[in-house]
């Protein structure tokens, strides 16, 4: 539904996107995650036709966005990270200008605005000023407005930023309930939304496209680090040196554990292979009482730091103006 082929998006001296490539299938919910200024408002706008790439090729349904830029208009539903509402109007009569500029008929533009009403949670709040509704609602109706013409994209820029947690919960349960009815690209900054509604993830930074995965995919991916987590009766330094010489363990970190006498320690391979079978011989043969072994999973915000720390260490210095690619 998506192709992004090796788009580069140029401001003077300025890499904003810099050869991104990726596909997007019909009826998925992506997440394009990165860091703010690392470019992702920047390709949104190029999809939905805002900016023209300076090079490569987005498509939208097989049309070209710059060729054929009405027709994939017409396939889009588009929620900015700052969109315009009209504060005088009310909800309903603003989902039915927004619905006639996007040229429906009168028939279908009654049923669309009453469907958007009723998916996006503004039955309640549908004959009110929408200046005088929270933001949490403002939103709501950002995202009624992109959905009245029945797109087949949706794409939502920061779709939570400035909500309070109640309303971030609330517009996350709109958006996965969406699920379906259109395919959705959504970019972000917050790692938990990425993991909460979206099927897998675009990591982009400085405008490059650095990973694409499942989150569980990404975890696979980091190196095969592993992280073990080992409590054993015994003496930590002893354990410690033990678990050093098996084969393919990096590092073994011990850590306190305040409540009890045990000795808490976090083995890391790097080797991609789960350790814990050679971590139980080497305790059993030193007498040592196992109390718990137990991999331990990297938090998002873990595996988004590792990922970007390692893609900037390998590119340093060598794609040119790769280093000015923020603030877009």
């Amino acid at each position: 539904m998506i192709e992004v082929e090796d788009l580069t998006k140029d401001f003077g001296a300025t890499r904003a996107v810099n050869h991104a490539s990726f596909k997007v299938e019909a009826g998925e919910i992506i997440g394009l995650l990165g860091p703010n200024g690392s470019g992702k408002t920047t390709l949104m706008r190029v999809l939905t036709g805002f900016f023209p790439p300076t090079s490569g090729h987005a498509r939208i349904g097989g049309l070209d966005v710059e060729e054929h830029s009405l027709e994939v208009r017409r396939q889009i539903g588009y929620l900015p990270e700052n969109v315009v509402l009209y504060p005088d109007m009310r909800v309903e009569r603003f989902l039915s200008f927004c619905g006639e500029v996007k040229g429906l008929g009168r028939q279908k533009l009654r049923e669309r605005v009453e469907r958007v009403i009723q998916d996006v949670g503004l039955a309640e709040v549908r004959r009110k000023e929408i200046g005088k509704l929270s933001k949490g609602y403002r939103q709501r109706v950002g995202i009624a407005q992109a959905l009245v013409h029945e797109p087949r994209v949706l794409v939502l820029d920061e779709p939570t930023v400035g909500l309070d947690p109640n309303q971030v919960v609330e517009i996350r349960e709109v958006i996965r309930a969406l699920r379906g009815q259109a395919t959705i690209l959504l970019s972000t900054h917050i790692l938990p939304e990425v993991s909460v509604v979206c099927d897998r993830v675009i990591i982009i930074d400085r405008g490059r496209v650095i990973a694409i995965d499942t989150t569980e995919g990404l975890h696979r991916k980091v190196h095969g680090m592993s992280q073990t987590l080992v409590r054993v009766e015994g003496p930590g330094d002893g354990v410690a040196v033990a678990l050093r010489a098996i084969i393919g363990v990096d590092r073994v970190d011990e850590r306190p554990v305040p409540t009890d006498s045990s000795t808490r320690l976090v083995v890391t391979s790097s080797r991609g292979e789960d350790v814990r079978k050679e971590i139980v011989q080497v305790i059993a043969a030193g007498r040592w009482s196992l109390l718990e072994v137990s991999p331990i999973a990297l938090t998002l915000e873990e595996l988004f730091v590792r990922l970007v720390r390692e893609d900037r260490a390998q590119v340093s210095g060598a794609s040119p103006g790769g280093a000015g690619a923020a603030g877009h």
